[in-house]
């Protein structure tokens, strides 16, 4: 199946477009479910693994195998969604009759609430970087942008120069699928980053490099390096487990959903293509009101 697997990839990089992180983990699924196959199912060779001889049986006993390893609903549920892709694709190329994945069920995710992190635990955090060094700069701009934006850490590491209009306090952000939207952002976030690109320079060795945000080479830094930097300043603030860069963004949201943004615009703003996807930060505002309510309320 290595074949077929390195043309569904072709295809979706050149033909559909699909990010570099989703082809990661479409490859990473369909490697795992050929090694399923082969050692835990067929016991055959990979190389003479039949495709034909896949069925619905064969693919809920690999989510089945993907339950033993207790691994998440969520990311079982990704699994299948590109075992449903890869059929679809050899059914179109001929290789295979039917899509052996589509009759199998989804499994039901869980119900988690996204961890929201309060605004005096967002100014602790940014305040960690050393601002009396280049590096400590840069970080500071990050942690600013991350939250006055909303940003995913993909759409940070990949801004340019030409993508910020620091006058205006706007951001073109390219998102997922290679959608741009103009995201604004506030004056302490502006004061950041012109302290940032006021030293910038000192790391700079190509000058046609066009990031905004670059290592200590003077090179784009890696969504990886931004990771391992937030959670270094998470553990230098001693705040609590659990707080990722993402939750800056779903922080972001919250914080906007209560101040009475209004759910359209927080939706343009994270650039979800769907409203339903915005809509889970309703229930986590209304997980708010019931907290409020039962401080306040002499019966609560």
């Amino acid at each position: 199946m290595k074949n077929e697997i390195g043309d569904f990839l072709d295809y979706l990089t050149y033909e559909r477009n699909v990010s570099i992180n989703t082809i990661a983990a479409y490859r990473d699924d369909l490697e795992s479910f050929v090694s399923f196959l082969c050692n835990d199912y067929f016991t055959q060779a990979r190389d003479q693994l039949d495709l034909r001889l896949v069925d619905h049986l064969s693919i809920r006993s690999y989510l089945a195998h993907l339950a033993r390893r207790k691994l998440a609903r969520s990311s079982t549920a990704r699994h299948l969604s590109a075992l449903r892709s890869f059929f679809k694709f050899l059914m179109r190329e001929g290789a295979v009759e039917i899509n052996p994945a589509r009759t199998v069920a989804t499994p039901k995710r869980e119900k988690q609430l996204p961890a929201v992190m309060q605004t005096s635990e967002v100014a602790l955090l940014i305040e960690q970087p050393d601002g009396s060094e280049t590096l400590g700069l840069r970080d500071r701009a990050f942690l600013e942008l991350l939250y006055a934006s909303g940003l995913r850490i993909s759409e940070l590491v990949g801004i340019d120069l030409d993508d910020l209009e620091l006058r205006s306090r706007l951001v073109k952000v390219h998102g997922k699928g290679s959608k741009e939207r103009i995201v604004p952002f506030g004056s302490k976030a502006e004061e950041a980053v012109r302290a940032w690109l006021a030293v910038r320079g000192e790391l700079i060795r190509d000058p046609d490099e066009q990031a905004i945000f670059v290592n200590y080479r003077g090179e784009r830094i890696t969504a990886r390096s931004v990771r391992r930097l937030f959670d270094g300043y998470i553990r230098k603030a001693a705040l609590r487990g659990g707080i990722s860069p993402h939750t800056m963004r779903h922080s972001f949201a919250t914080h906007l959903l209560t101040a009475g943004a209004d759910l359209r615009t927080i939706q343009e703003l994270l650039g979800h293509a769907s409203l339903s996807t915005t809509q889970k930060y309703t229930h986590l505002n209304d997980w708010q009101l019931i907290e409020v309510y039962k401080k306040a309320h002499t019966r609560g």
